[in-house]
């Protein structure tokens, strides 16, 4: 084999191992490819998934707020209770302080 045919060979090799690596490329990129479909699909996900979060921080921002009003109603009911029971401890106090003076102050019979 002569020089020019090797160079000649080897050209056609390496032109024909070019072609295969190109056409490997472009049958994985043809399956590789995302569709428009799937990409819009993706895309009203993403809105969807963005406007749940939304909803999800609103609805955790409500119950924090609920939470808080609740905490202050209990607080206040509490505080209620105390002054009614504080109350009704001076208003029996009392009671019994009339009751006693009203023994002693009995004619004994």
């Amino acid at each position: 084999m002569s020089r020019t045919e090797f160079v000649i060979a080897t050209a056609i090799i390496l032109f024909v191992a070019f072609c295969l690596g190109w056409f490997a490329n472009w049958l994985v990129h043809r399956f590789t490819r995302v569709a428009a479909d799937d990409v819009a699909q993706l895309d009203r996900m993403s809105q969807e998934l963005h406007e749940a979060e939304e909803t999800r921080d609103q609805a955790i921002t409500y119950l924090q707020q609920r939470e808080a009003e609740l905490t202050n109603q209990l607080a206040q009911t509490e505080a209620e209770l105390r002054a009614a029971m504080e109350g009704l401890r001076d208003a029996r106090h009392e009671t019994e302080e009339m009751r006693a003076h009203m023994a002693s102050a009995r004619p004994a019979s």
